[in-house]
């Protein structure tokens, strides 16, 4: 019983051993003194699983290295099995102690060999292929990165804290600091090294620190460090990279010498308080040498919402805001500015660009743009006034024509004064569709010379007539020596009468002022004549006075006024070559000045207009009109001065008897259809020249472009209707005077 329970306990104990084997993280072996293998764990057949299948207890430790070296198991056997096997039985069996085994499938083992004290031998075996791939990997990587560093242009040192001991630095930071052991060397003074520990301890790194280095030199330079902890073999060291800054604050000096000398208003402000960091000479000339911009501002809540608004943008563009110049001015300005980070706090960087000047050109161009537009209504209303003027010209014609040789025909009293008042009713007419033509032109009528003194008499005359109110006294002031002015009479005599009759409106309205005064002077040194028209009423407020001139512009009520007059005033006045405007120091009441030039006298004698003279040779004329009455009133008064007169109503018939007839006088429309005046001017250029200083137009319309380009292209006289029996008379005789030869044809 003694003798099993000793064997159970041997077994038992064998079992803990083989437990405790297999428990190992190395591969374990037991060899005896023959060299035989008694015992080994699982991770020791893993760790030679080339020769796994021979493991087993009594294998021979010599069978076991010849299979392996014939196997190729291990990469320096190959090629060379028999003296592997050799070196390795010849050794023997004796302590090794963490040989490096490395296998042809690049697996490397820590190989131990312990003898017994019964003359075997344990072998152990460790897995260090993962250690030594990161050994490799380590060493490949720290060659790569100081080959990296070595190449690089950077300035980068690795030190210790506390003795400042350089442990590596790239090439660029050898040539800047020279061969200095200590990284002490480099800075200007040692408490400026300690302050930088001391921020870089707090928080492991430190970002863009500024200081003055000492070089290899000995001379200092401004330098940017940037700088990590790091653990190295065990120790914090700390890993710097420099930057030499001195370039930089050349070129901050320079960009700052630059701005400072930049013609812009630029200016470098702190977000919030104001503070001015920088002005260039254009902000300091325009604001003073302030020391906050909040001063800039004519209403102090503007930077507030200014301020707001740029941190919602970031950025502004022509922000129009009204500031307070250096001598107290308040302006317009345009502000563009962009909100940055400046040494970790809000920045203003700001161009202002004073517009009192630009708002000036603003101000005229929209003035040049309103005349424009006004211009172009004065077009459109001398468009409607032309058409309205050319379809009343031609029945004026026929009642003024048929009044005056009434006139001259009938010598009964009673019936000549009734001729009369229609001929001067009708007469009145003309005058104002040829006023409205004038206006429509921008252009005189006619040229004469004009008696001041008779004109405003004429018009003081025609106020009072027509006057609403017997309670306006009109006084005059005339010099009776004054020169006579070039003009169209009736159209000055008819300025006059509305500035007048604007006058008595505005004084019967309001209620104030009673006296409207004429008066005139002789100007000779400006070569002018100047005309006045005061009043005592109640004046022009000065909202609407720089808009008096302008058409359609009206302050009356709907249907009293068409905004015309003051228009109308306006363009008669400059088409004469003279000036109409406002008396501003005329307070209270208005006074408005005209001046216009002093008519040249002509010293040459001057032939009357030749009248149609008698003649044993009886004339022909032919006139064309598409309008009959005109027509049949037009050959009526020639006819009764001898000529033989043929009358056509179209342009065809009219070329018709050009080719069929002789005439010594053609007078001709110019709108009609069919073959109109172009068409007729375009024949006689070609099949009839001889008739080109025979021939004038009588037209009632004198505005259309077509019309004008002819008349102008053309050369030939005409006469607008409505034509005088008198004016048809003078301009047949004058192309019959001019012909050399009066019989011919």
């Amino acid at each position: 019983m003694g003798k099993a329970n000793d064997l159970e306990e041997v077994e038992k104990a064998r079992d803990l051993l083989r437990d405790a084997i297999e428990a190992l993280k190395e591969g374990f072996a037991l060899y005896d003194d023959d060299r035989r293998l008694v015992m080994f764990n699982q991770k020791y057949a893993e760790m030679n699983r080339g020769v796994a299948d021979l493991l087993e207890p009594g294998l021979d430790w010599e069978i076991l290295m010849r299979e392996s070296a014939r196997r190729g198991i291990y990469a320096d056997a190959i090629g060379n099995e028999q003296q592997w096997v050799s070196d390795r039985l010849a050794n023997g069996i004796e302590f090794i102690q963490d040989y490096e085994l490395t296998e042809t499938d690049g697996r490397t083992y820590l190989v131990s060999v312990h003898p017994t004290e019964l003359g075997g031998f344990v072998v152990t075996r460790e897995d260090i292929t993962a250690r030594k791939q990161a050994e490799v990997e380590e060493r490949d990587g720290d060659i790569l990165i100081r080959k990296v560093l070595d190449a690089s242009s950077a300035i980068v040192t690795m030190a210790r804290i506390g003795d400042g001991q350089i442990l590596y630095r790239t090439p660029a930071a050898l040539q800047m600091f020279g061969p200095a052991r200590s990284a002490r060397e480099h800075y200007l003074r040692p408490e400026e090294r300690a302050d930088f520990i001391t921020v870089l301890l707090a928080d492991g790194q430190v970002k863009d620190y500024k200081l003055d280095l000492v070089n290899a030199e000995g001379k200092t330079f401004p330098a940017s460090i940037s700088s990590q902890l790091i653990d190295y073999k065990g120790e914090e060291v700390i890993v710097t990279s420099i930057i030499d800054l001195t370039v930089q604050k050349e070129a901050d000096a320079y960009i700052r010498q630059i701005m400072e000398a930049y013609p812009a208003a630029i200016n470098m402000t702190r977000a919030e308080t104001g503070e001015v960091l920088f002005a260039t000479p254009e902000i300091k000339a325009l604001f003073g040498d302030s020391k906050n911009s909040k001063s800039y501002y004519a209403d102090p809540n503007e930077r507030q919402r200014y301020l707001k608004d740029l941190r919602q943008t970031g950025s502004l563009k022509d922000r129009r805001m009204e500031f307070v110049d250096v001598k107290g001015r308040t302006f317009w300005a345009a502000d563009s500015s962009r909100l940055i980070e400046f040494n970790g706090e809000e920045v203003i960087v700001s161009n202002t660009r004073d517009l009192t000047d630009e708002l000036a050109i603003e101000a005229e161009l929209e003035k040049q743009r309103e005349l424009v537009f006004q211009n172009e209504k004065m077009s459109a209303l001398g468009e409607l006034l032309a058409g309205v003027a050319h379809e009343l010209n031609n029945p004026l014609s026929v009642v003024v024509g048929h009044s005056l040789m009434l006139r001259e025909e009938i010598s009964d009293p009673d019936l000549t004064l009734r001729i009369e008042k229609i001929g001067n009713a009708a007469e009145r007419c003309a005058k104002i569709v040829k006023t409205f033509l004038a206006m429509a032109r921008q252009q005189p009528s006619k040229i004469e010379h004009v008696d001041v003194a008779g004109m405003i008499d004429t018009a003081a005359d025609v106020a009072g007539y027509g006057s609403t109110s017997g309670e306006i006294r009109i006084l005059r002031n005339i010099p009776a020596d004054l020169p006579p002015i070039a003009g169209d009479a009736d159209q000055l005599t008819q300025v006059i009468l509305n500035l007048m009759i604007n006058a008595e409106q505005a004084m019967t309205s309001a209620g104030i002022g009673d006296e409207i005064v004429l008066s005139a002077e002789a100007l000779p040194d400006k070569g002018m004549v100047e005309i006045t028209v005061r009043d005592n009423g109640p004046g022009i407020p000065k909202a609407i006075r720089p808009r008096i001139f302008e058409p359609f512009f009206t302050t009356k009520e709907v249907g009293d006024g068409t905004g015309i007059g003051l228009a109308f005033c306006h363009r008669i006045v400059l088409s004469h070559g003279g000036q109409i405007g406002l008396d501003k120091a005329n307070e209270p009441g208005t006074c408005l000045r005209i001046t216009l030039p002093i008519a040249v006298s002509d010293a040459s004698n001057i032939d009357e207009p030749p009248e149609i003279s008698p003649n044993v040779v009886r004339h022909r004329a032919l006139i064309v009109d598409d309008e009959v009455e005109v027509g049949e009133l037009n050959a009526e008064i020639l006819r009764k001065e001898g000529l033989h007169v043929d009358f056509v109503t179209s342009g065809e018939e009219a070329l018709s008897r050009l080719q069929s007839a002789k005439y010594d006088v053609f007078l001709s429309d110019l709108n009609m259809p069919g073959i109109d005046g172009r068409k007729i001017y375009e024949a006689l250029l070609v099949h009839f020249p001889h008739m080109l200083s025979r021939t004038a137009y009588i037209t009632g319309d004198t505005m259309g472009e077509s019309s004008l380009g002819l008349l102008r292209e053309s050369g030939l006289p005409y006469l607008e209707k409505p034509v005088s029996p008198s004016e048809l008379r003078t301009l047949v005789g004058t192309l019959l005077a001019d012909q050399k030869d009066p019989s011919d044809g």
